[in-house]
């Protein structure tokens, strides 16, 4: 099972969406607070549907609390439009972590400096980034095509 890493979320509708589309691949879900809204908000909810009550989530105070519990931090990949390596290029394992930060300003220098293993998603120069969910939806499909390939 994988798990998606959610860094301070602050909308509402990516963070529905991309738990919706973590039932759907069998993923797990970590959310890291503070959040932009509060998990029962009306948006969360309707982006999520009637899925949110098959997630598999669970919440941190702070990134220490999650760090503190990851059996393996050589299997944690970050996700950054500042890194060089392409997801593409990366070989992904059941159980792997794959960690987006908030929606405004992605993951900060002091949490990427936290882990080795940076990856982007290749994209034409003409936008800044995907949308979380897009880039969540990219990056677990790839993890999930490989994964699959091994079995």
């Amino acid at each position: 099972m994988l798990n998606v890493v959610l860094v301070e979320p602050e909308i509402p509708n990516n963070t529905g969406n991309i738990g919706r589309l973590c039932v759907g691949t069998e993923s797990r879900l970590h959310l890291i607070h503070p959040f932009g809204f509060v998990i029962n908000d009306k948006n969360l909810k309707r982006s999520g549907l009637d899925y949110w009550v098959h997630l598999d989530v669970t919440e941190y105070q702070n990134v220490e609390e999650w760090i503190a519990q990851i059996p393996d931090h050589s299997r944690v990949f970050l996700m950054s439009s500042h890194s060089d390596k392409s997801y593409l290029e990366n070989e992904f394992q059941d159980g792997d972590w794959l960690v987006f930060g908030k929606e405004s300003v992605g993951l900060s220098k002091e949490f990427m400096a936290r882990f080795e293993n940076h990856l982007t998603i290749p994209m034409s120069p003409l936008i800044r980034s995907f949308n979380i969910a897009n880039s969540v939806a990219f990056v677990v499909g790839e993890a999930k095509r490989q994964i699959g390939l091994k079995k």
